[in-house]
């Protein structure tokens, strides 16, 4: 719910789903779930078509474990997307989802060129995009070809997560290693979990003029 160019972060994720024409989102709730309960009843009364499941979390369930908790809601599905909604960006999500399609993988992972690669979820690639190595935070990593935190997945992923509190970067993707495939997104992207980046983002969104 921080505010971004005076919009709340998860207007800016509603707007950018709805522009690659997905309308239909969960979003997992625990920290003062009244607020974004409130907020996305106002969001929409101006955009009904956008149809949003809150899955509240009395305690958290882990990135991975949200997902396991929720299986039927993506058991028809061909496809669906993972996001973390920390991430403050406007990839090309259309991009991300035709790159699975065209090798339908367990999962595909949105990857970026870090500057800091010690503080990231690490892949390794071979030539045709087959993540053959992922390590989060790694020492002396590999590469600089960070995770995004913006996955397309096969609904099969939930076989591959473990019962209870679950993470995806610690217990779920190194289990994927060759089973998944590694696409880099292009668009805008800063993780706001700290002040600093919080502030790199306001400044660098209102600079390069996006608007929905």
């Amino acid at each position: 719910m921080v505010p971004i160019d005076g919009k709340p972060m998860l207007y800016h994720w509603f707007q950018l789903l709805k522009s690659h024409d997905i309308c239909e989102i969960l979003i997992n709730l625990h920290h003062l779930p009244h607020i974004v309960r409130e907020y996305v009843q106002d969001y929409n009364s101006s955009h009904p078509e956008v149809r949003i499941k809150l899955y509240y979390e009395p305690e958290l369930a882990g990135s991975a474990g949200t997902i396991k908790a929720n299986a039927q809601w993506i058991e028809n599905e061909d496809e669906f997307l993972i996001a973390y909604a920390d991430n403050l960006t406007n990839v090309d999500l259309t991009m991300l989802t035709q790159f699975h399609r065209s090798r339908r993988p367990i999962l595909t992972m949105g990857l970026f060129h870090s500057d800091y690669p010690e503080g990231c979820g690490i892949a390794e690639l071979d030539t045709d995009g087959l993540i053959v190595n992922f390590v989060e935070k790694p020492r002396n990593p590999v590469s600089d070809m960070a995770n995004a935190g913006i996955y397309v997945a096969d609904p099969a992923l939930v076989d591959y997560v473990p019962h209870g509190f679950a993470d995806l970067g610690h217990d779920v993707l190194p289990k994927l290693t060759g089973k998944m495939y590694g696409c880099e997104v292009e668009g805008y992207l800063r993780d706001i979990g700290t002040m600093d980046n919080y502030k790199k983002a306001e400044l660098g969104w209102r600079s390069m003029g996006i608007s929905w």
